[in-house]
């Protein structure tokens, strides 16, 4: 005889709370890893050049640009845009092989791989005494931040229909909370030197910048542990057996959007990509434009950070939830991403001299802004996240999420290169007022999305089935 209804449905909520609560770990440290450097960006450069001097590479590299661009700010900012573009362009390889691995092999055992390669990333930082080993540390840390595209496949594996973005939200929440955990401890440790607590460490290569790489190994750690202990396998064997073994082969995310020809998928896929090349300008270039207009500090460039995570959190965390079951997937996002329109409007006005109250106004207009666009991506990344996984059938969510994800990556490798150009070559305005009007592309993407099937897990959705323009 078959189990009781109660009991089964009561493991299946287990199951979902399990899967939910690792999910939500994983993304939220990999957002620390790949938040926690943010506030500590100028201080880097400087550290760095005063130990290799002027005769190393990095030295000659900002001799060079500072010829160009007498301002320091202006050269401080594309030194950001590059070390965060590192990180992003091993994520946008590696995401789809990661997801497409979760879908032959499972998602559990993926999964651990990539957490401990993440941990082992914050050790060679920790070691980092020269600037070579810190873009090792980045570009490994980057090459296992792929994980997210495995953590949104588990979300789809046990969540269906507009459940999905229940999921999705609680995957922004851990982000958001990322965002948030990561700026402050990069802050809070900015002047914690262990070379001073250490005695003889420096010879190692520890460096007035590894308190920020312990901290962040041992929450690595952490999740290793629970992901060991809690993560239960969602993908079966069983659904792996039906996946193909073509798609993957190549690298090029453009290209793998041929191999998802349902309906909706390329519209939302590019639209997710412009949108993360006008984000991605702005957040790396958004620490430069406080310190050399308000002078502020990393710690209170952590403080601003903070702020936006925990907007982001908020709303991913609770409005969302309550929004997407009324409105839908596509209106939320639209709506999100005029308002982060209007929050990169407000951030372009921070350098013009014209703005009332001088520092009090380009205060107000910094922090305005910097919520709008908070509170407007909170709204865009879970939708958008539901929507790509409900346009596909369930034995393509790996691969599927993977692209996007992966499209993602290399939005967050060209948005920080444009940002940190743009500050370069026109001005502080420009990642922001540029940034804008970019955003209006996106904006009509989103209207034009067709609407996903009412219920995924009772039929896979055809190909072409309907206008995704």
């Amino acid at each position: 005889m078959n189990e009781p209804r109660p009991a089964t449905t009561t493991e299946t909520k287990a199951r979902e709370r399990s899967v939910l609560g690792v999910v939500f770990l994983t993304v939220f440290l990999d957002m620390v890893g790949f938040s926690i450097i943010f506030p500590l960006f100028p201080a880097m450069l400087d550290w760095y050049l005063e130990r290799e001097g002027s005769a190393g590479a990095l030295g000659r590299l900002t001799a060079t640009l500072e010829s160009f661009a007498p301002n320091r700010f202006a050269v401080i900012a594309l030194f950001g845009g590059f070390l965060g573009a590192l990180y992003s362009a091993l994520q946008f390889i590696t995401a789809p092989l990661w997801g497409r691995a979760s879908d032959r092999r499972g998602r559990r055992g993926v999964l651990l791989v990539t957490l401990c390669g993440t941990a082992l990333s914050y050790v060679l930082w920790f070691f980092s005494g020269s600037f070579l080993l810190l873009v090792a540390a980045r570009l490994l840390g980057g090459a296992m931040a792929g994980n997210i595209s495995i953590a949104s496949a588990a979300v789809a594996d046990v969540l269906k229909g507009s459940e999905r973005a229940k999921g999705m939200g609680v995957l922004g929440a851990g982000i958001g909370l990322g965002f948030v955990v990561g700026p402050a401890l990069g802050g809070v440790t900015a002047n914690l030197d262990l070379t001073q607590v250490l005695g003889g460490s420096e010879a190692l290569g520890v460096n007035r910048f590894s308190g920020a790489a312990a901290l962040a190994f041992a929450l690595a750690v952490l999740n290793v542990v629970w992901a060991w202990r809690a993560f239960p396998e969602t993908n079966p064997p069983e659904r792996r057996a039906h996946t193909g073994g073509h798609e993957g082969r190549s690298l090029n995310p453009f290209g793998k959007l041929s191999e998802l020809a349902f309906a909706g998928v390329r519209g939302l896929f590019l639209g997710h990509f412009v949108y993360l090349c006008a984000f991605g300008a702005m957040e790396f270039s958004l620490v430069f434009l406080a310190t050399e207009h308000l002078g502020y500090s990393p710690l209170d460039n952590a403080g601003l950070f903070v702020f936006i995570g925990l907007t982001i959190a908020l709303v991913q965390g609770g409005l969302v939830r309550r929004l997407v079951p009324k409105l839908g997937e596509r209106v939320v996002a639209a709506r999100g991403l005029m308002i982060t329109l209007l929050g990169f409007l407000a951030l372009g006005a921070v350098p013009l001299s014209a703005l009332p109250f001088e520092r009090g106004g380009r205060a107000v207009a910094l922090w305005f802004g910097a919520g709008l666009v908070a509170i407007g991506t909170s709204l865009v990344m879970p939708s958008f996240s539901s929507l790509a996984s409900r346009y596909v059938p369930d034995d393509r969510q790996g691969f599927a999420l993977g692209v996007f994800r992966s499209l993602g990556s290399l939005a967050r490798v060209v948005g920080p290169l444009a940002g940190g150009l743009a500050y370069y070559a026109l001005g502080a305005w420009s990642p922001y007022l540029l940034g804008a009007a970019v955003l209006c592309a996106p904006i009509w993407l989103a209207t034009r999305l067709p609407a996903p099937p009412a219920a995924d897990g009772d039929s896979a959705p055809s190909p072409r089935a309907g206008s995704d323009r």
